[in-house]
């Protein structure tokens, strides 16, 4: 396999257009500062890029060791179902742990061309399975306290959308997949020695991560480092506030009072644990009933999450994947996300 080339040249243009963007917006903004800039972008973006580079070291350590299946074994079931193979398996436990580094194993088996652009996909949408745990523990012990029993059913009926859009997906695969569609695992079927015969000593897989490794994180960064800098810059200036008003304002539901469930959805739009509070708020003074306040819960999260997704996961993805597959990945997942939300919930309101 050719060597991959380190794009130095495009990744000094990448850093002069994030400094560009970064200096017009100190110039033109007085909300702009260098402490701002240091906690709301710098941290932020160097956490990200040493998730990134673990999932790609981790992916060629898996790769290179045959640990494949070893790290699949606990959805090796519903992948073997789905007919995704050992690397999609390998790549959703890992979203357990981190998304960026799920996501960056991924890429890696793509290019490696262990798996298919079909299969990428696919895997990509049950990362979010795992995702709805990972920040659950946190969460649910902030939102109970505020909400109790309407918390309790919000929670239940987002994980009941991330169920339903699992299996289906899982479904798809299998009556899908195929030879055509699909990368059979490389991992053979066979016993142990052939396994053992083919691993790399320790220089050799040094020497094969540093080949492969570095030119990666460089490719990410090209894109990485603008999307994320202008991104910052609209979010400090309000851009995506504005958004969220814009889209609330539009919003006219008859089955409660549109002056309570504006309140939920600007209060849900602006900061995640003051939207939980509002709606207890409004529970506890009688103006919302618990259904109500689960309906305003879910629609918030519906109106709320695209622009989210546009502020937090637009450059992750786009850097990760490249622009154009990043954009599709992650309209794509939204689109299927906020649909199964809007049946769990309809299924909720008539029968509730």
């Amino acid at each position: 396999m050719r060597k991959p080339k380190i794009q130095y040249k495009k990744l000094g243009i990448s850093l002069a257009a994030s400094s560009g963007i970064l200096v017009f917006g100190l110039v033109l903004f007085d909300t702009i500062s260098p402490g701002i800039i240091s906690q709301k972008l710098l941290f932020p973006l160097i956490r990200l890029i040493f998730f990134i580079t673990i999932g790609l070291f981790a992916g060629q350590i898996i790769e290179a060791l045959g640990w494949t299946r070893e790290v699949a074994v606990l959805a090796r079931p519903f992948f073997r179902f789905s007919r995704m193979g050992n690397h999609c398996s390998a790549a959703f436990t890992t979203a357990f742990l981190s998304g960026a580094a799920a996501n960056a194993m991924l890429l890696d088996f793509y290019k490696e061309k262990k798996i298919s652009k079909l299969q990428l996909f696919l895997a990509n949408y049950l990362n979010q399975f795992p995702a709805f745990f990972l920040h659950l523990p946190t969460t649910m012990f902030i939102v109970l306290p505020l909400t109790g029993i309407a918390g309790a059913l919000y929670f239940l009926l987002t994980f009941l959308a991330t169920l339903l859009r699992t299996f289906l997906f899982l479904l798809f695969g299998h009556f899908y997949l195929n030879s055509r569609t699909g990368v059979k695992d490389a991992q053979p079927e066979t016993g142990g020695k052939a396994a053992v015969k083919d691993k790399p000593d320790i220089k050799e897989l040094t020497t094969r991560i540093r080949k492969r490794l570095l030119p990666r994180i460089v490719n990410i960064l090209i894109w990485v480092l603008p999307i994320y800098t202008a991104v910052f810059v609209l979010h400090i200036n309000g851009a995506f506030d504005y958004l969220n008003q814009a889209l609330s304002s539009h919003v006219s539901i008859r089955f409660m009072p549109v002056e309570s469930l504006s309140v939920v959805i600007l209060s849900f739009a602006a900061e995640f644990t003051s939207g939980f509070a509002a709606a207890g708020a409004l529970m506890n003074a009688g103006v919302l009933t618990v259904k109500q306040t689960v309906l305003a819960l879910l629609l918030g999260n519906v109106l709320a999450f695209p622009i989210r997704a546009l502020r937090h996961q637009l450059p992750r993805y786009m850097g990760i994947f490249s622009p154009k597959m990043g954009l599709q990945l992650l309209l794509s997942g939204q689109f299927f996300r906020i649909t199964s939300l809007i049946i769990i919930g309809l299924i909720y309101y008539w029968v509730a």
